[in-house]
């Protein structure tokens, strides 16, 4: 007997607003010796939370940085003195070997003219402004007592290596920005970026103009700092749908070990800040102030792949899945060196930085369906699927969970609803496309007599196959997918999400055909599309001027002369992905 089992939203009048962004378009490596920085222990002070902070502007004598906290500089060399006047990917390329890692006092000149170049707003407070608004606040010689900002509630500030006079110093810098960004409402990362700076700048407001020009960053689709909950929770989800895909074997362990995967991953920013040691999170600073967000997922991403190779063998030990990472992200020079985990961070092959963009918006999107506002501070977790009560004859609660962690971010924020079950509306072909068209994205289960459980998620509307009229039309988007359940849990995406440069090996008269045969599809296992076990390899235009394919042309709203071909439906049979 063969069951199917499609999780849906509750109506087609609320498939739209249930999924927005969905509507019908009108070891080894362990760091030893003087190159591991942050091996050394660098204690982070995390303030505590508290209503109000009390500044000392008391006259004290002394330096912002404890220079006995300071890990020495990887090699006694100078920074070039053109070096910002090398191409953009020459400058890249030395901030990602280390190139600023040589001197304190160049990362100091650095730091500046590199920020002095972010495109930002043209009404951006500087230095002179900060002194003008402290002097007002903290012009008194002694102590006063201040609000806590409303974007630092619930947030940690680490300190790193500086001294109680720059302790006392980063507590100004961040009240006067809650006073001159008032807009600001949810920020984990301003108060560790403000700090590392703090370490590399000539005074406090040298500091604050720089954090400001990152604050106030207009530059397209290369955003610094998410300023409030929707955006930073819109992020937590995007590096979900990344982790997803790029650390496959990490993902699967989490998922079978924590009761909600985006809990999970909603603290991923704090794994580089305040989780690093010092040496490797001003390493990533360095790139980061020339590349922005994109390079943050990046180095999580490959923190998260290298915390799943360390615990692979053992597994998981206890249920705090959440404390596991941070432990493992505090003692990674245990594991890896700072040079080895930029190297492999940059290896993962990321979309760009306005397909990431769009992902994020869509991810926004949809958490604002969800009632999550811009001026939210707290987190807030629901799990779409409640595992306690969640009942199945097709798979159990577990599985269900990975099974629901595969999903993209923006959908998987949504209850499923049972569409079609042969045990309820029988075994006709006819009948499952009835029930199911006007929907999407959808879930199928398949659970065979031996017991077998695969299954695929569709990002598009079975009521698509009507528009090639009598013949099989191909449709669907890049996050299509299958998977099995039993006997071993696996998915098996797009082979392209993994291996882009295999579009440039999809004949040109392929790439042009919007709905190939049956026969065409089912056949080409063998061309130069076949791909690895754990991908499909599905034809689809991949142009070097266009967006990925992956980026569903509906669901981003994005023009397209071309139909992705993932799925067909005809009287006779389905078809998701292709051969093999």
């Amino acid at each position: 007997m063969l069951q199917v089992g499609l999780s849906l939203p509750r109506s087609p009048a609320a498939a739209a607003a249930a999924f927005p962004g969905a509507e019908r378009a009108g070891g080894e490596d362990a760091g030893t010796g003087p190159e591991a920085l942050g091996s050394s222990p660098v204690t982070i002070v995390v303030t505590p939370e508290a209503d109000t902070w009390d500044i000392d502007t008391s006259p004290v004598p002394g330096h912002l940085v404890d220079w006995d906290k300071m890990p020495e500089p990887q090699r006694a060399a100078q920074i070039p003195r053109d070096v910002l006047g090398r191409p953009p990917k020459e400058l890249k390329r030395l901030a990602r070997e280390g190139c600023w890692a040589r001197s304190h006092a160049g990362r100091a000149r650095l730091y500046p003219r590199l920020i002095q170049r972010v495109s930002c707003r043209l009404v951006t407070p500087d230095a002179l402004v900060y002194r003008d608004v402290a002097g007002r606040l903290f012009g008194k010689p002694g102590e006063s007592s201040h609000p806590l900002p409303e974007f630092l509630e619930g947030c940690p500030v680490p300190t790193y290596c500086l001294s109680p006079l720059g302790v006392t110093a980063l507590k100004k810098i961040l009240i006067c920005v809650g006073s001159l960004f008032p807009d600001i409402t949810h920020s984990p990362l301003l108060p560790a970026l403000a700090a590392l700076l703090l370490h590399y700048s000539e005074d406090e407001a040298q500091c604050f103009e720089s954090l400001a020009r990152l604050i106030a960053s207009n530059a397209p689709h290369a955003a610094y700092i998410d300023q409030s909950f929707l955006a930073h929770q819109a992020s937590c989800m995007t590096f979900g749908d990344l982790a997803s895909k790029h650390c496959p074997a990490a993902h699967k362990l989490i998922a079978g070990a924590a009761e909600n995967v985006l809990e999970v991953y909603s603290e991923w920013l704090s794994w580089l800040f305040p989780g690093l040691p010092f040496g490797y999170a001003v390493r990533v600073l360095d790139v980061f102030l020339l590349e922005g967000q994109k390079v943050l997922y990046r180095i999580a991403l490959a923190l998260l792949k290298q915390f799943g190779l360390s615990v692979a063998p053992a597994g998981l030990q206890g249920s705090d899945v959440k404390a596991e990472l941070q432990a493992f992200v505090r003692n990674i020079a245990q594991h890896v060196t700072v040079d080895k985990l930029l190297e492999r961070a940059f290896g993962i092959r990321l979309f760009s930085r306005k397909e990431i963009w769009l992902l994020q918006m869509a991810n926004r999107k949809a958490l604002a369906e969800r009632g999550i506002t811009v001026v939210q501070r707290r987190p807030s977790f629901h799990l779409a699927v409640d595992m306690q009560k969640f009942s199945s004859s097709v798979v159990t609660a577990q599985e269900m969970r990975l099974l629901w962690s595969w999903i993209p971010e923006r959908f998987s924020l949504f209850p499923p609803l049972l569409l079609f079950s042969t045990s309820e509306d029988g075994c006709s072909l006819q009948r499952f496309y009835t029930c199911c068209e006007g929907y999407e994205p959808t879930v199928l289960l398949i659970k065979t007599t031996e017991g077998e459980v695969c299954g695929a998620f569709l990002s598009s509307d079975w009521s698509e196959r009507k528009k090639s009229g009598a013949t099989s039309g191909f449709f669907g988007t890049g996050e299509c997918f299958v998977f099995t359940v039993r006997p071993e849990a696996e998915r098996y995406e797009w082979v392209l999400i993994k291996q882009p440069e295999l579009a440039k090996a999809v004949p040109r008269s392929r790439q042009r055909s919007p709905s190939p045969a049956a026969e065409s599809l089912l056949g080409s296992s063998r061309d130069s599309l076949s791909s690895s076990p754990n991908h499909l390899a599905v034809p689809s235009p991949q142009r070097r001027a266009r967006l990925s394919p992956f980026l569903a042309i509906r669901h981003f709203l994005l023009p397209s002369k071309t139909a992705s071909m993932f799925m067909s439906g005809s009287r006779d049979g389905i078809v998701i992905g292709e051969g093999g």
